[in-house]
């Protein structure tokens, strides 16, 4: 669970302006990322051993685990959760304990989803060199993406990301794509964030930024003891009333100690 946290972060330890995402719920300090726990095979260090005290990684077995680690979340004051269609069957998971837990519908908890990778690996940890996703941030995989996650999440959802958008992929000059989102947004009343990675991150904000009008309600970007350079886009996001979450603060587990709390 430590390595998939994700950090709602206030620059230079100002508050967050504002109820988050103008969902009523006042920004809470951390949430929890389901990257890890949604899918058998997943980047952070020491995963392997994780596994071999779970003792096997099917389907169930990682239904249980998760809720296992959503039901300790919760109750340790985590209010946000991120998902991903590419995080395997988080979204599916996220679903099945709102609904068990009897938490569907309260306003003090928040879901956020991300679009533009599909999931390849067919619950396989060795593909044998394959991909275990694919970056897809055309239109007809956000309508196709948009409508999964809608299924699956339902009324729970409340942020809806671009999945780590780069100057490469695109995305951010595709007019057709943005107007979809703008589409997404009043048809469903998702907020609209995008995920940012690779070395360029700040470029991708500050182009984020600059479309007009304003589209993105939430940007996501790496930040922690060894990973900065975004700091000072994000600094500009906030000015801008756009909420900022920070992802890898523990640097998908580099910063951490094994067999030591974080």
């Amino acid at each position: 669970m430590r390595e998939s946290m994700a950090l709602f972060f206030a620059m230079h330890a100002t508050p967050v302006p504002g109820a988050f995402l103008d969902a009523g719920v006042q920004a809470p300090p951390l949430g929890i990322g389901l990257a890890a726990i949604g899918r058998p095979g997943y980047i952070n260090l020491r995963r392997g051993a994780e596994f071999d005290q779970l003792g096997e990684r099917s389907l169930d077995a990682m239904e249980r685990r998760c809720h296992e680690v959503l039901d300790a979340a919760y109750a340790s004051g985590v209010r946000y959760f991120d998902c991903a269609r590419s995080y395997g069957e988080a979204e599916r998971f996220m679903g099945t304990w709102l609904a068990s837990r009897g938490l569907a519908g309260r306003a003090d908890l928040l879901v956020g989803s991300k679009w533009g990778y599909k999931f390849t690996a067919g619950w396989r940890v060795d593909t044998r060199g394959a991909p275990h996703e694919v970056k897809d941030h055309s239109l007809a995989h956000l309508r196709e993406q948009s409508a999964e996650s809608a299924r699956l999440l339902g009324g729970h959802l409340s942020l809806y990301q671009i999945h780590s958008a780069t100057l490469e992929s695109g995305v951010l000059d595709d007019g057709a794509v943005l107007d979809e989102l703008r589409a997404i947004r009043a048809a469903r009343g998702w907020r609209i964030g995008l995920s940012v990675s690779g070395p360029r991150q700040a470029d991708v904000i500050r182009k984020a930024l600059a479309l007009e009008p304003p589209l993105f309600d939430c940007v996501q970007a790496t930040y922690n003891l060894l990973e900065q350079s975004a700091a000072p886009a994000l600094d500009e996001a906030r000015a801008a009333g756009v909420v900022v979450i920070v992802k890898e603060a523990m640097a998908n587990g580099r910063l951490l100690q094994p067999g030591r709390p974080a």
